[in-house]
């Protein structure tokens, strides 16, 4: 099975972090194990507990790497700041940590492996469905081990945008323009989720605004490995040393370019 040389090592660590710190916590978090860092943004217990856990355990696979993990990133913003640099592992420790602590999923652990900012492997873990993806650069997706490829959801193209989160005028633009061409559906809040929806076809286009590395660094790859594409709205690939916000996500090139001609042309 051509998948990468660390898969087995780091999906056991995932694994072995999601049952002994993650899952044990699931609708039994107490009060003072949540906050918010900002309006509407959480941050638990399981985020920190899980990010050093991975973080110890990854720097011990691999020396050489840095480690970049999305709550230390929050703590020192300048540890982003090399992404491009080496070898780096990309931890989100508890993506959809809204959900979590709503006590309901979707929710997952990400990894990604970068080589001088090029996306190299990547883990996706969700211990609710106990779905892995993974995916190595030039050697494919693969989902519970067997290869996939992404395909095109039934009926019109369905497009995953959290139109909550624009300005009123935005949002009336973007249901004028998807009207007739686009189904829009509900964003599930959680990457690690929306990406294996991109490949399996539950969702045909996903628009992202924040684009952080540990969000996108492990799905992204995914998608492209599978044949999709995600690229910024004015066609520009999407690298993780790249600091901008807003990116297109779709199932082929084609639903790409479908996208950008609708929502943003």
């Amino acid at each position: 099975m051509p998948m990468h040389d660390l898969y087995r090592p780091v999906l056991d660590l995932i694994q072995g972090v999601a049952r002994e710190v993650m899952m044990p916590r699931f609708r039994k978090l107490a009060a003072d194990q949540f906050a918010e860092k900002s309006p509407g943004d959480f941050v638990t217990i399981v985020d920190r507990e899980s990010e050093a856990r991975l973080s110890e355990a990854l720097g011990r696979l691999l020396p050489e790497a840095r480690i970049i993990g999305e709550e230390a990133a929050a703590a020192d913003p300048s540890i982003v700041d090399r992404v491009g640099d080496g070898v780096a592992w990309i931890i989100d420790p508890l993506d959809g940590t809204n959900n979590f602590t709503a006590g309901h999923g979707p929710f997952a652990i990400m990894v990604g492996l970068a080589v001088d900012g090029e996306r190299e492997a990547g883990w996706i873990y969700d211990p609710v469905i106990d779905r892995i993806v993974h995916a190595a650069r030039g050697r494919g997706c693969f989902i519970d081990g067997e290869r996939v490829t992404a395909r095109r959801s039934d009926g019109p193209p369905k497009a995953a945008i959290a139109t909550y989160f624009m300005p009123e005028d935005r949002q009336a633009d973007v249901r004028r323009r998807a009207e007739g061409v686009l189904e829009i559906v509900d964003i599930p809040r959680c990457a690690g989720e929306q990406y294996p929806r991109l490949i399996l076809g539950a969702n045909d286009i996903a628009l992202f605004e924040k684009t952080h590395p540990w969000d996108h660094a492990a799905g992204a790859l995914m998608l492209e490995e599978a044949g999709g594409m995600i690229a910024r709205d004015n066609g520009t690939p999407y690298r993780l040393a790249d600091p901008r916000h807003g990116a297109i996500a779709a199932g082929s090139p084609e639903m790409w370019a479908l996208a950008r001609a609708v929502l943003f042309d």
